[in-house]
Protein backbone atom coordinates (compact mmCIF):
# COMPACT_ATOMS: atom_id res chain seq x y z
CA UNK A 1 0.00 0.00 0.00
CA UNK A 2 2.84 2.94 0.94
CA UNK A 3 4.58 1.75 -2.34
CA UNK A 4 1.65 2.31 -4.41
CA UNK A 5 1.60 5.88 -2.49
CA UNK A 6 5.31 6.47 -3.10
CA UNK A 7 4.92 5.48 -6.91
CA UNK A 8 1.70 7.71 -7.04
CA UNK A 9 3.91 10.88 -5.26
CA UNK A 10 6.44 10.49 -7.88
CA UNK A 11 4.32 10.45 -10.56
CA UNK A 12 2.84 13.41 -9.53
CA UNK A 13 5.89 15.03 -9.35
CA UNK A 14 7.01 13.91 -13.39
CA UNK A 15 3.76 15.03 -14.59
CA UNK A 16 4.36 18.26 -12.67
CA UNK A 17 7.46 18.92 -13.78
CA UNK A 18 6.34 18.35 -17.60
CA UNK A 19 3.57 20.79 -17.06
CA UNK A 20 5.85 23.13 -16.12
CA UNK A 21 8.06 22.39 -18.37
CA UNK A 22 4.91 22.73 -21.24
CA UNK A 23 3.76 26.00 -19.92
CA UNK A 24 7.43 27.58 -19.96
CA UNK A 25 7.80 27.04 -23.43
CA UNK A 26 4.42 28.20 -24.67
CA UNK A 27 5.27 30.93 -23.28
CA UNK A 28 8.61 31.27 -24.74
CA UNK A 29 6.84 30.81 -27.90
CA UNK A 30 4.09 33.63 -27.48
CA UNK A 31 7.19 35.76 -26.53
CA UNK A 32 9.20 35.17 -29.77
CA UNK A 33 6.01 35.15 -31.91
CA UNK A 34 5.14 38.77 -30.49
CA UNK A 35 8.68 40.35 -30.76
CA UNK A 36 9.05 42.12 -34.08
CA UNK A 37 12.85 41.78 -34.48
CA UNK A 38 12.62 37.78 -34.94
CA UNK A 39 15.20 37.22 -32.51
CA UNK A 40 14.60 36.39 -28.41
CA UNK A 41 14.40 40.11 -27.34
CA UNK A 42 17.26 41.92 -25.69
CA UNK A 43 18.26 38.73 -23.46
CA UNK A 44 20.41 35.82 -25.12
CA UNK A 45 18.38 32.60 -25.47
CA UNK A 46 20.94 30.91 -23.26
CA UNK A 47 19.63 33.05 -20.05
CA UNK A 48 16.09 31.74 -20.89
CA UNK A 49 16.85 28.06 -21.08
CA UNK A 50 19.14 28.73 -17.63
CA UNK A 51 16.27 29.88 -15.99
CA UNK A 52 13.91 26.60 -17.12
CA UNK A 53 16.66 24.94 -15.25
CA UNK A 54 16.33 26.83 -11.65
CA UNK A 55 12.06 27.27 -12.55
CA UNK A 56 11.40 23.40 -12.92
CA UNK A 57 12.86 22.67 -9.00
CA UNK A 58 12.01 26.07 -7.72
CA UNK A 59 8.27 25.00 -8.03
CA UNK A 60 8.37 21.81 -7.27
CA UNK A 61 9.41 22.67 -3.70
CA UNK A 62 6.42 25.36 -3.84
CA UNK A 63 4.50 23.01 -4.37
CA UNK A 64 5.81 20.73 -1.76
CA UNK A 65 5.99 23.64 0.73
CA UNK A 66 2.05 24.43 -0.47
CA UNK A 67 1.50 20.55 0.66
CA UNK A 68 0.87 19.04 -2.68
CA UNK A 69 2.12 15.92 -2.37
CA UNK A 70 0.95 14.94 1.36
CA UNK A 71 -1.24 11.77 0.55
CA UNK A 72 -4.98 13.27 1.46
CA UNK A 73 -7.66 11.28 -0.21
CA UNK A 74 -10.61 13.70 1.09
CA UNK A 75 -9.10 16.82 0.20
CA UNK A 76 -11.20 18.61 -2.11
CA UNK A 77 -10.34 20.35 -5.80
CA UNK A 78 -11.07 23.31 -4.66
CA UNK A 79 -8.66 23.55 -1.39
CA UNK A 80 -6.21 21.85 -4.00
CA UNK A 81 -6.43 24.42 -6.76
CA UNK A 82 -5.82 27.19 -4.18
CA UNK A 83 -2.83 25.88 -3.17
CA UNK A 84 -1.93 25.73 -6.69
CA UNK A 85 -2.59 29.27 -7.51
CA UNK A 86 -0.96 30.45 -3.92
CA UNK A 87 2.24 28.18 -5.08
CA UNK A 88 2.42 30.15 -8.65
CA UNK A 89 1.72 33.68 -7.19
CA UNK A 90 4.29 33.07 -5.21
CA UNK A 91 6.50 32.00 -7.55
CA UNK A 92 5.73 34.41 -10.05
CA UNK A 93 6.62 37.20 -7.15
CA UNK A 94 9.83 35.61 -6.24
CA UNK A 95 11.10 35.73 -10.10
CA UNK A 96 10.30 39.20 -10.29
CA UNK A 97 12.21 39.78 -7.02
CA UNK A 98 15.18 37.70 -8.01
CA UNK A 99 15.34 39.57 -11.41
CA UNK A 100 15.06 43.14 -9.61
CA UNK A 101 18.19 41.57 -7.04
CA UNK A 102 20.77 40.73 -9.87
CA UNK A 103 19.77 43.62 -12.76
CA UNK A 104 17.60 41.33 -15.55
CA UNK A 105 14.77 43.88 -15.90
CA UNK A 106 14.87 43.13 -19.62
CA UNK A 107 13.47 39.70 -19.00
CA UNK A 108 10.33 39.21 -21.17
CA UNK A 109 7.20 39.88 -18.42
CA UNK A 110 4.83 38.13 -21.58
CA UNK A 111 6.76 35.45 -20.96
CA UNK A 112 6.34 35.26 -17.35
CA UNK A 113 2.91 36.50 -17.40
CA UNK A 114 1.43 33.34 -20.12
CA UNK A 115 3.63 30.73 -17.77
CA UNK A 116 1.89 31.30 -14.46
CA UNK A 117 -1.25 31.55 -16.14
CA UNK A 118 -0.76 28.49 -18.40
CA UNK A 119 0.47 26.81 -15.25
CA UNK A 120 -1.73 27.02 -13.12
CA UNK A 121 -4.81 26.09 -15.87
CA UNK A 122 -2.53 22.73 -16.92
CA UNK A 123 -1.95 21.93 -13.54
CA UNK A 124 -5.04 22.38 -12.16
CA UNK A 125 -7.02 20.37 -14.91
CA UNK A 126 -3.83 17.36 -14.67
CA UNK A 127 -4.60 16.97 -10.88
CA UNK A 128 -8.31 16.50 -11.54
CA UNK A 129 -7.71 13.96 -13.91
CA UNK A 130 -5.21 12.19 -11.93
CA UNK A 131 -7.65 12.23 -9.47
CA UNK A 132 -10.78 11.11 -11.36
CA UNK A 133 -8.38 8.00 -12.44
CA UNK A 134 -7.73 7.60 -8.57
CA UNK A 135 -11.14 7.69 -7.80
CA UNK A 136 -11.94 4.99 -10.41
CA UNK A 137 -9.74 2.89 -9.60
CA UNK A 138 -10.37 3.20 -6.30
CA UNK A 139 -14.25 2.57 -6.49
CA UNK A 140 -13.70 -0.66 -8.68
CA UNK A 141 -11.58 -1.66 -5.08
CA UNK A 142 -7.91 -0.72 -6.55
CA UNK A 143 -5.51 1.37 -4.62
CA UNK A 144 -7.12 1.04 -1.22
CA UNK A 145 -6.25 1.95 1.97
CA UNK A 146 -6.80 -0.40 5.15
CA UNK A 147 -7.93 0.62 8.54
CA UNK A 148 -8.74 -0.70 12.14
CA UNK A 149 -11.21 0.93 14.33
CA UNK A 150 -10.45 1.22 17.83
CA UNK A 151 -13.72 1.58 19.53
CA UNK A 152 -17.75 1.19 18.81
CA UNK A 153 -19.25 4.44 19.26
CA UNK A 154 -21.22 7.08 17.07
CA UNK A 155 -17.92 8.33 15.88
CA UNK A 156 -17.04 4.80 14.15
CA UNK A 157 -20.60 4.23 13.14
CA UNK A 158 -20.66 7.66 11.10
CA UNK A 159 -17.36 6.85 9.87
CA UNK A 160 -18.06 3.89 8.11
CA UNK A 161 -21.20 5.71 6.92
CA UNK A 162 -18.94 7.90 5.27
CA UNK A 163 -16.77 5.17 4.16
CA UNK A 164 -19.44 3.02 2.40
CA UNK A 165 -21.06 6.43 0.91
CA UNK A 166 -17.52 7.25 -0.90
CA UNK A 167 -15.94 4.20 -2.32
CA UNK A 168 -14.00 6.46 -4.27
CA UNK A 169 -12.12 7.37 -1.35
CA UNK A 170 -10.05 3.80 -1.40
CA UNK A 171 -10.62 3.08 2.66
CA UNK A 172 -11.72 -0.84 3.80
CA UNK A 173 -12.30 -1.02 7.51
CA UNK A 174 -10.76 -4.14 8.55
CA UNK A 175 -13.10 -4.25 11.72
CA UNK A 176 -13.65 -3.07 14.93
CA UNK A 177 -12.12 -3.24 18.28
CA UNK A 178 -14.01 -3.31 21.43
CA UNK A 179 -15.27 -3.43 24.69
CA UNK A 180 -18.94 -2.74 25.20
CA UNK A 181 -19.61 -4.50 21.93
CA UNK A 182 -19.98 -8.83 21.32
CA UNK A 183 -17.47 -9.78 19.11
CA UNK A 184 -19.27 -11.07 15.60
CA UNK A 185 -21.71 -7.70 15.89
CA UNK A 186 -21.82 -6.18 11.92
CA UNK A 187 -22.46 -2.35 11.17
CA UNK A 188 -22.70 -2.07 7.60
CA UNK A 189 -20.82 -4.93 7.10
CA UNK A 190 -17.83 -4.13 9.06
CA UNK A 191 -17.52 -6.75 12.03
CA UNK A 192 -16.12 -6.29 15.80
CA UNK A 193 -13.58 -8.42 16.10
CA UNK A 194 -12.52 -8.96 19.84
CA UNK A 195 -11.94 -6.42 22.95
CA UNK A 196 -9.32 -3.47 22.71
CA UNK A 197 -7.05 -5.52 24.73
CA UNK A 198 -6.35 -7.87 21.63
CA UNK A 199 -5.14 -5.01 19.73
CA UNK A 200 -1.24 -6.02 20.25
CA UNK A 201 -1.93 -9.80 19.43
CA UNK A 202 -3.87 -8.76 15.72
CA UNK A 203 -1.15 -6.03 15.19
CA UNK A 204 0.68 -9.14 14.95
CA UNK A 205 -0.65 -11.01 12.39
CA UNK A 206 -2.23 -7.74 10.26
CA UNK A 207 -0.78 -4.58 9.62
CA UNK A 208 -3.03 -1.79 8.58
CA UNK A 209 -2.61 0.99 6.88
CA UNK A 210 -4.07 3.20 9.63
CA UNK A 211 -5.71 3.03 13.23
CA UNK A 212 -8.49 5.27 13.72
CA UNK A 213 -9.32 5.88 17.69
CA UNK A 214 -13.01 5.94 17.50
CA UNK A 215 -13.89 4.99 21.51
CA UNK A 216 -16.88 6.78 22.77
CA UNK A 217 -17.25 9.58 25.41
CA UNK A 218 -17.70 7.03 28.33
CA UNK A 219 -14.01 5.43 27.59
CA UNK A 220 -12.06 8.71 26.99
CA UNK A 221 -9.84 6.88 30.34
CA UNK A 222 -8.79 4.43 27.71
CA UNK A 223 -6.81 6.77 25.59
CA UNK A 224 -3.47 6.52 27.20
CA UNK A 225 -3.09 3.20 27.00
CA UNK A 226 -5.05 2.71 23.66
CA UNK A 227 -2.43 4.96 22.18
CA UNK A 228 0.61 3.55 23.47
CA UNK A 229 -0.40 0.49 21.80
CA UNK A 230 -0.73 1.60 19.10
CA UNK A 231 2.28 3.85 18.64
CA UNK A 232 4.34 0.61 19.98
CA UNK A 233 2.69 -0.55 16.29
CA UNK A 234 4.41 1.79 14.42
CA UNK A 235 1.08 2.41 12.50
CA UNK A 236 -0.17 6.00 11.29
CA UNK A 237 -3.08 6.29 14.16
CA UNK A 238 -5.49 9.10 13.73
CA UNK A 239 -8.51 10.31 16.76
CA UNK A 240 -11.81 10.75 15.62
CA UNK A 241 -13.43 12.07 18.26
CA UNK A 242 -17.18 11.21 19.75
CA UNK A 243 -17.99 14.06 20.32
CA UNK A 244 -20.23 15.71 17.68
CA UNK A 245 -23.46 16.74 19.51
CA UNK A 246 -21.02 18.94 21.49
CA UNK A 247 -18.54 20.26 19.15
CA UNK A 248 -20.63 19.51 15.98
CA UNK A 249 -18.60 20.84 12.96
CA UNK A 250 -14.94 23.18 12.93
CA UNK A 251 -13.60 22.99 16.54
CA UNK A 252 -9.88 25.03 16.54
CA UNK A 253 -7.21 24.96 19.05
CA UNK A 254 -5.26 26.87 21.00
CA UNK A 255 -1.63 26.47 22.95
CA UNK A 256 -1.28 27.59 26.38
CA UNK A 257 2.48 27.06 27.12
CA UNK A 258 2.14 23.47 25.79
CA UNK A 259 -1.56 23.05 27.16
CA UNK A 260 -3.97 22.31 24.47
CA UNK A 261 -7.31 23.49 24.56
CA UNK A 262 -10.05 22.79 22.30
CA UNK A 263 -12.30 25.81 21.93
CA UNK A 264 -16.33 24.72 21.20
CA UNK A 265 -16.80 26.99 17.80
CA UNK A 266 -14.81 28.52 15.67
CA UNK A 267 -16.55 32.04 14.67
CA UNK A 268 -14.02 33.75 12.18
CA UNK A 269 -17.12 36.72 12.56
CA UNK A 270 -15.40 37.35 16.31
CA UNK A 271 -12.10 38.85 14.97
CA UNK A 272 -12.41 42.50 14.32
CA UNK A 273 -10.72 42.75 11.42
CA UNK A 274 -12.97 40.11 9.43
CA UNK A 275 -16.05 41.85 11.35
CA UNK A 276 -14.98 45.61 10.28
CA UNK A 277 -14.50 44.17 6.77
CA UNK A 278 -17.77 42.43 6.48
CA UNK A 279 -19.09 45.60 7.76
CA UNK A 280 -17.34 47.95 5.41
CA UNK A 281 -18.63 45.41 2.43
CA UNK A 282 -22.21 45.95 3.69
CA UNK A 283 -22.22 49.55 3.99
CA UNK A 284 -21.00 49.64 0.37
CA UNK A 285 -22.78 46.98 -1.09
CA UNK A 286 -26.32 48.37 0.60
CA UNK A 287 -25.88 51.73 -0.53
CA UNK A 288 -24.84 50.39 -4.08
CA UNK A 289 -28.11 48.08 -4.31
CA UNK A 290 -30.98 50.96 -3.10
CA UNK A 291 -29.63 53.21 -5.89
CA UNK A 292 -29.53 50.55 -8.20
CA UNK A 293 -32.84 49.52 -7.46
CA UNK A 294 -34.89 52.45 -6.39
CA UNK A 295 -36.53 52.35 -9.48
CA UNK A 296 -38.34 48.69 -8.71
CA UNK A 297 -39.00 49.79 -5.33
CA UNK A 298 -40.38 52.81 -6.73
CA UNK A 299 -42.92 51.21 -8.76
CA UNK A 300 -43.72 48.54 -6.36
CA UNK A 301 -44.36 51.25 -3.20
CA UNK A 302 -46.89 52.93 -6.18
CA UNK A 303 -48.48 49.32 -7.04
CA UNK A 304 -48.80 48.31 -3.06
CA UNK A 305 -50.72 52.10 -2.81
CA UNK A 306 -52.79 51.57 -5.51
CA UNK A 307 -54.29 48.68 -4.84
CA UNK A 308 -54.63 48.38 -0.93
CA UNK A 309 -55.44 49.90 2.25
CA UNK A 310 -52.56 50.40 4.61
CA UNK A 311 -49.16 51.46 5.26
CA UNK A 312 -46.63 50.87 2.18
CA UNK A 313 -43.81 49.30 4.24
CA UNK A 314 -44.27 46.51 7.12
CA UNK A 315 -42.51 46.07 10.16
CA UNK A 316 -41.83 43.07 12.12
CA UNK A 317 -39.62 42.66 15.61
CA UNK A 318 -36.73 40.21 14.73
CA UNK A 319 -33.95 38.87 16.97
CA UNK A 320 -30.69 39.37 15.67
CA UNK A 321 -27.27 39.48 16.91
CA UNK A 322 -26.20 38.67 20.61
CA UNK A 323 -30.19 37.94 20.75
CA UNK A 324 -31.14 41.79 20.55
CA UNK A 325 -34.53 42.26 19.10
CA UNK A 326 -34.50 44.82 15.94
CA UNK A 327 -37.07 46.13 13.55
CA UNK A 328 -37.06 44.33 10.01
CA UNK A 329 -38.40 46.14 7.06
CA UNK A 330 -40.60 44.80 4.24
CA UNK A 331 -43.04 46.08 1.75
CA UNK A 332 -46.18 45.22 2.55
CA UNK A 333 -47.56 42.15 1.00
CA UNK A 334 -50.47 41.19 3.09
CA UNK A 335 -53.76 43.18 3.99
CA UNK A 336 -53.29 44.73 7.12
CA UNK A 337 -53.93 42.39 10.45
CA UNK A 338 -54.12 42.99 14.27
CA UNK A 339 -50.93 42.15 16.58
CA UNK A 340 -52.82 39.30 17.36
CA UNK A 341 -53.61 37.97 13.97
CA UNK A 342 -49.73 38.65 12.88
CA UNK A 343 -49.00 36.16 15.48
CA UNK A 344 -50.58 33.38 13.80
CA UNK A 345 -48.11 31.68 12.40
CA UNK A 346 -46.37 31.44 8.72
CA UNK A 347 -47.69 32.03 5.53
CA UNK A 348 -49.63 29.05 4.22
CA UNK A 349 -50.24 28.05 0.17
CA UNK A 350 -53.72 30.19 -1.14
CA UNK A 351 -53.91 32.41 2.24
CA UNK A 352 -56.39 34.78 1.54
CA UNK A 353 -53.92 37.39 3.38
CA UNK A 354 -51.88 37.97 0.85
CA UNK A 355 -52.65 40.39 -1.92
CA UNK A 356 -52.63 40.41 -5.61
CA UNK A 357 -49.13 42.56 -5.64
CA UNK A 358 -47.97 41.08 -2.30
CA UNK A 359 -48.28 37.24 -4.26
CA UNK A 360 -45.83 38.88 -6.84
CA UNK A 361 -43.54 40.72 -4.93
CA UNK A 362 -43.06 37.73 -2.30
CA UNK A 363 -41.94 35.53 -5.29
CA UNK A 364 -39.94 37.54 -6.31
CA UNK A 365 -38.48 38.51 -3.24
CA UNK A 366 -39.15 42.06 -4.44
CA UNK A 367 -41.05 42.72 -0.51
CA UNK A 368 -37.47 41.96 1.20
CA UNK A 369 -35.84 45.40 -0.80
CA UNK A 370 -36.60 47.57 2.44
CA UNK A 371 -33.93 45.53 4.21
CA UNK A 372 -31.42 47.18 2.94
CA UNK A 373 -31.90 50.05 4.61
CA UNK A 374 -31.17 47.24 7.92
CA UNK A 375 -28.20 46.38 6.70
CA UNK A 376 -27.25 50.04 6.65
CA UNK A 377 -28.60 50.78 9.90
CA UNK A 378 -26.26 47.65 10.80
CA UNK A 379 -29.01 45.88 12.27
CA UNK A 380 -28.23 43.15 9.74
CA UNK A 381 -25.58 42.18 6.92
CA UNK A 382 -26.07 41.00 3.23
CA UNK A 383 -25.37 37.81 3.80
CA UNK A 384 -25.73 36.26 6.99
CA UNK A 385 -28.85 33.79 8.71
CA UNK A 386 -32.26 35.07 7.90
CA UNK A 387 -33.81 36.47 11.56
CA UNK A 388 -36.65 34.80 13.32
CA UNK A 389 -39.57 36.29 15.57
CA UNK A 390 -39.00 36.27 19.17
CA UNK A 391 -42.01 33.74 19.52
CA UNK A 392 -39.85 31.10 16.93
CA UNK A 393 -36.75 31.64 18.89
CA UNK A 394 -38.05 30.96 22.18
CA UNK A 395 -40.16 27.63 20.63
CA UNK A 396 -37.02 26.64 18.40
CA UNK A 397 -34.00 27.15 21.17
CA UNK A 398 -35.67 24.60 23.01
CA UNK A 399 -36.24 22.14 20.52
CA UNK A 400 -33.16 22.23 18.37
CA UNK A 401 -29.43 21.76 19.53
CA UNK A 402 -27.21 24.80 18.97
CA UNK A 403 -30.34 27.17 17.25
CA UNK A 404 -29.00 30.04 19.03
CA UNK A 405 -25.30 30.16 17.85
CA UNK A 406 -26.94 31.72 14.75
CA UNK A 407 -26.66 34.89 16.87
CA UNK A 408 -23.02 35.33 17.09
CA UNK A 409 -23.03 37.06 14.15
CA UNK A 410 -25.40 39.63 12.26
CA UNK A 411 -28.66 38.03 10.83
CA UNK A 412 -28.57 38.39 6.33
CA UNK A 413 -31.03 38.90 4.18
CA UNK A 414 -29.81 35.83 2.42
CA UNK A 415 -27.40 33.56 3.43
CA UNK A 416 -25.79 29.88 2.46
CA UNK A 417 -29.07 28.04 3.45
CA UNK A 418 -31.47 29.75 1.02
CA UNK A 419 -29.03 29.53 -1.69
CA UNK A 420 -29.43 25.81 -0.92
CA UNK A 421 -33.45 25.67 -1.30
CA UNK A 422 -33.91 26.15 2.65
CA UNK A 423 -36.20 28.87 2.73
CA UNK A 424 -39.60 29.74 3.70
CA UNK A 425 -41.89 26.29 5.10
CA UNK A 426 -38.70 24.00 4.95
CA UNK A 427 -36.97 21.88 7.62
CA UNK A 428 -36.02 24.25 10.21
CA UNK A 429 -32.98 21.61 11.44
CA UNK A 430 -31.28 21.40 7.89
CA UNK A 431 -31.31 25.14 7.67
CA UNK A 432 -29.36 25.10 11.42
CA UNK A 433 -27.05 22.82 9.56
CA UNK A 434 -26.20 25.35 6.73
CA UNK A 435 -26.61 28.39 9.21
CA UNK A 436 -23.34 26.79 11.25
CA UNK A 437 -21.91 25.62 8.58
CA UNK A 438 -21.56 29.19 7.08
CA UNK A 439 -20.99 30.67 10.66
CA UNK A 440 -17.81 28.35 11.31
CA UNK A 441 -16.71 28.39 7.82
CA UNK A 442 -17.33 32.08 6.57
CA UNK A 443 -14.71 33.99 4.64
CA UNK A 444 -15.39 36.72 2.31
CA UNK A 445 -15.12 34.54 -0.78
CA UNK A 446 -17.84 32.34 0.63
CA UNK A 447 -19.81 35.68 1.13
CA UNK A 448 -19.44 36.46 -2.60
CA UNK A 449 -20.04 33.69 -3.40
CA UNK A 450 -23.61 33.58 -1.90
CA UNK A 451 -24.20 36.94 -3.40
CA UNK A 452 -23.13 35.54 -6.96
CA UNK A 453 -25.68 32.43 -6.16
CA UNK A 454 -28.13 34.30 -4.91
CA UNK A 455 -29.02 36.48 -8.45
CA UNK A 456 -29.24 33.53 -10.07
CA UNK A 457 -31.05 30.95 -7.36
CA UNK A 458 -31.78 33.26 -4.78
CA UNK A 459 -34.51 35.54 -5.64
CA UNK A 460 -37.22 33.11 -7.26
CA UNK A 461 -38.81 31.70 -4.15
CA UNK A 462 -40.90 28.40 -4.95
CA UNK A 463 -41.77 28.84 -1.02
CA UNK A 464 -42.74 32.07 -0.79
CA UNK A 465 -46.44 31.84 -0.63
Amino acid sequence: MKENEKFFNRLQVVLDAAVIILSYLVGWYVMLSSTRRGGIGVLPKEFYIMALVVIVPFFLLLYYAFNLYVPNRLEGRRLEGSNILKANIVGGLAIMAILFLIGQMDASRLLLGVFLALNVTLTVLERNLIRMMLRRARSLGLNQRYILLVGYSRAAEEYIDRIVANPQWGYRVLGILSDDTEPGTRYKGMEVLGPIGSLNELLEHHTPDEIAITVGLNEYYKLERIVAMCEKSGVHTKFIPDYSNIIPTKPYTEDILGLPVINIRHVPLSNTFNSAMKRLVDIMGSVFCIILFSPVMLVTAIAIKATSRGPLIFTQERVGRHNKPFRMYKFRSMEVQSAEEEKKGWTTRNDPRVTAVGKLIRRTSIDEMPQFFNVLKGDMSLVGPRPERPQYVEKFREEIPRYMVKHQVRPGMTGWAQINGYRGNTSIRKRIDYDLYYIENWSMSLDFKILFMTVFKGFINKNAY
